[in-house]
């Protein structure tokens, strides 16, 4: 299967249309809207239109949103960054130093989960001015770390209305207040989100919509015959099955591919929960990965449209990546013969032990992997029982109360390590955040690795050290990075300047305009 998503060509000719409703497929919901505190594609796919990042990234590399300048000192301590004037929250009042300081120190750093340990060496942001913020850090912060970081982890937040507040309960983590070209209006929980055009928006003559709607529609095959009605514009994040994504690709409404998603290449993961002793052995971990056949899984899930994962970077990575690291090839004898050498022999009831499994409900290929990974188990005499949640159910389960003893769902990568997967392997992360290390598992050596290589300003010096770090996890295993994919939308050609960002379903949708 090789889709490729590209521009409509007419677009380039046709005049903007202002106004009308883009309405967007979500396959389920997180119930928070802030990405002041949560890190999530089913996040940003809503509220990046409403609240803007400092810096985001386009195929031309990194833009000024609500930044508009960045340096740093040369021992890498401090940063400075100068701020847009004349921006204006979305209650009327002024987006100054104030809010992006207090979010940086009680969002960010305490309390986003992917943050929490990119800025656990940040001291202090200072404002002199009310557009220049200072980030004050007691170790050196890279300066492209930090700008890499800006895009997903680099939303303020208003200060005004989250002051004197419990942060976590504040209301308007389900109504969000921002910035960006589209103001909140309603959220009809399992639903739909409405948001409306900003009239006061900073960029001039934008956006040209007139609202988007976001509809939580969780049967794939509904979603598919939506589109397909136009009764929505696009699906994103492979929200539709892999065969309708086939399908829809051959029909000459729609754009189907990958452009769009070059910052969000993601990992199929197999997580253990270590407080199991039996899953605290690296031998089982090792014998588990034998019995995974990655290549059935590969063809027959993601209709070969992804590779074997290599550790928790992805050969997307750039320098940083590497592909000398020890590998488990499917060997369902080897496999059986390292769980018995590992002291676990078939039992009684023809079984070694037994695994409950979350898989996640990010779609259909989360679902498959979750399957097809119980299926593969019991072929090495493991019994599986499947637990199946909705996404609260999933993430609670799994990373807040530890109810799991396997788990499987995907990991984006956010341009480097230290932005994103890093933190499956550094503990000592905010208790129940999602997507992070809340596995039991700790090794104090590797968390003093992934903090030396936050912190080195030499490039060179940093990619071989998150080389080893690579090794180490795929030596180790504390969780499999299985598959390496991108992801995939379905998009109506209605929907013009389209996918024109490497992270476009993330970002803010200013440009977008509906041809109809």
């Amino acid at each position: 299967m090789g889709l490729s998503l590209t521009a409509n060509p007419v677009q380039a000719q046709e005049e903007v249309k202002r106004g009308g409703t883009a309405v967007i497929h979500m396959i389920s919901e997180q119930r928070t809207l802030n990405p002041a505190l949560r890190a999530s594609t089913g996040v940003y796919n809503i509220s990046g239109k409403i609240m803007e990042p400092l810096i985001d990234k386009t195929y031309d590399g990194y833009v000024p949103v609500l930044a508009t300048e960045w340096s740093s000192s040369d021992d890498g301590k401090q940063i400075t960054v100068k701020l847009r004037e004349g921006v204006k929250w979305h209650d009327g009042e002024d987006f100054t130093c104030d809010d992006v300081a207090f979010t940086a120190m009680e969002m960010w750093k305490e309390l986003l989960n992917y943050s929490s340990s990119l800025q656990a060496n940040l001291e202090s942001v200072d404002c002199p001015d009310p557009h220049t913020a200072l980030f004050n850090y007691s170790e050196p912060m890279p300066l492209d770390l930090f700008v890499a970081a800006m895009p997903d982890l680099g939303h303020p937040a208003p200060k005004h209305l989250y002051e004197g507040t419990d942060i976590l309960k504040n209301d308007h983590n389900t109504a969000p207040v921002g910035t960006g070209p589209f103001k909140f209006v309603e959220y009809e929980r399992g639903q739909y989100v409405l948001a409306e055009r900003n009239e006061d928006y900073w960029r001039e003559g934008y956006p040209y919509l007139d609202r988007i709607v976001w509809r939580f529609i969780k049967d794939k095959s509904a979603a598919a015959a939506a589109l397909e009605a136009g009764e929505i514009h696009e699906s994103g994040f492979i929200g539709v099955s892999m065969a309708d994504v086939e399908r829809l690709s051959n029909d000459d409404r729609f754009d189907v591919g990958t452009k769009g998603y070059e910052n969000n290449v993601a990992h199929s993961t197999v997580e253990f929960n270590h407080r199991n002793p039996i899953l605290a052995d690296v031998n089982v971990r090792r014998a588990i990965h034998h019995g995974l056949d990655v290549d059935f899984a590969i063809q027959n899930i993601m209709r070969g449209f992804a590779k074997p994962g290599r550790g928790p970077v992805p050969s997307v990575g750039g320098a940083n990546y590497t592909d000398d690291v020890t590998t488990y090839p499917y060997d369902v004898e080897l496999a059986k013969k390292m769980l018995d050498d590992a002291g676990y022999p078939v039992k009684d009831d023809g079984f070694r032990f037994k695994l409950r499994h979350r898989p996640a409900p990010w779609g259909e290929y989360t679902q498959l992997w979750g399957e097809y990974f119980a299926q593969a188990m019991k072929a090495i005499d493991i019994d599986v029982e499947l637990l199946n949640n909705d996404a609260p159910g999933f993430l609670n389960g799994v990373y807040r109360d530890h109810d799991f003893d396997t788990a499987n769902g995907w990991h984006q990568f956010r341009s480097d390590p230290a932005v994103s997967t890093m933190v499956w392997l550094r503990s000592g992360l905010p208790e129940g955040s999602p997507w992070t290390n809340q596995f039991g598992w700790k090794s104090e050596e590797i968390d003093q690795m992934i903090d030396d290589a936050a912190s080195e300003l030499d490039p060179e010096k940093r990619a071989g050290m998150y080389h080893e770090i690579q090794r180490r996890a795929m030596d180790e295993l504390p969780v499999i990075f299985a598959i390496e994919h991108p992801f995939i939308s379905v998009t109506s050609k209605k929907l013009m300047n389209h996918h024109n960002t490497p992270r476009w379903n993330s970002s803010s949708w200013y440009d977008l305009w509906l041809n109809e």
